[in-house]
């Protein structure tokens, strides 16, 4: 079945290119080449929301979360100001899959096991409803907006963007470049996202403490394995989440 969980937004006239390109944190020239992955940002170089770009006829489509799409189009509005753009949510089946890409459908650029995106009719037979999304998330420490990120608490490289293809770094200006180009120069993130081994299961969102000291928080968890936001200074043996005991996986 069609995914009703995302929103599309089609970008359409001249200046599309060029106003999106000064906003997101990926190269629109990689559109050539199928879907772009992307965030936008706060100033601040705070996260806001990620969603995809799709080539589409003569226009872009963004592929947003669908909670996140109505603010994320009143953004788009508040930053276009003069230029040649028009938004308008555009009603078209967003179908997914692991399987072999078929025609007409993009790889999805965060991952290979993420598989493929797929827009408009006719994909619907192509998808696999039994996919286990969450536990291909966890097995590749993939975030997830609304619940690993969050809008005005995260830095995308320690969200792992950069890794999952969701930054540029030769691109030039956009919005909260600086603070992300900072970030990366720096010799190490002392915090981020991390795939953890869990012994029993606690709530997304609980604390992670090891001997009275805050190292982080437990988020989306499959097999035995979870997705954490820890203090890698703090991660030592002795974790706990609750009642669930906590392992770092290193590299």
């Amino acid at each position: 079945m069609p995914d009703t969980t995302r929103m599309l937004i089609e970008v359409s006239g001249g200046d599309r290119v060029d106003f999106l390109q000064g906003l997101v944190t990926n190269d629109l020239a990689k559109l050539s080449d199928g879907i772009v992955y992307v965030a936008l940002l706060t100033p601040q170089g705070k996260f806001q929301v990620d969603f995809f770009l799709v080539p589409w006829k003569d226009a872009i489509l963004i592929d947003v979360a669908a909670p996140y799409g109505e603010a994320l189009m009143r953004r788009l509005t508040f930053y276009k100001l003069r230029a040649d753009v028009k938004l308008h949510e555009l009603k078209v089946d967003v179908t997914r899959g692991v399987d072999n890409i078929p025609d007409g459908a993009f790889a999805d650029p965060r991952h290979e096991a993420l598989g493929w995106r797929a827009y408009g009719p006719g994909f619907a037979f192509e998808e696999q409803a039994d996919v286990d999304w969450d536990a291909i998330r966890v097995a590749h420490c993939i975030p997830e907006m609304g619940i690993e990120l969050v809008a005005d608490d995260s830095f995308i490289l320690e969200m792992g963007f950069e890794r999952l293809n969701g930054v540029d770094f030769r691109k030039g200006c956009y919005v909260g470049q600086e603070v992300t180009a900072r970030m990366k120069h720096k010799t190490e993130l002392r915090k981020g996202l991390a795939l953890v081994n869990i012994d029993g299961e606690a709530p997304v969102g609980t604390p992670i403490d090891a001997h009275n000291k805050a190292v982080g928080t437990l988020y989306t968890q499959s097999g035995g394995q979870a997705i954490a936001y820890l203090r890698f200074d703090r991660a030592t043996e002795g974790m706990t989440a609750g009642d669930a005991r906590v392992d770092y996986v290193r590299d």
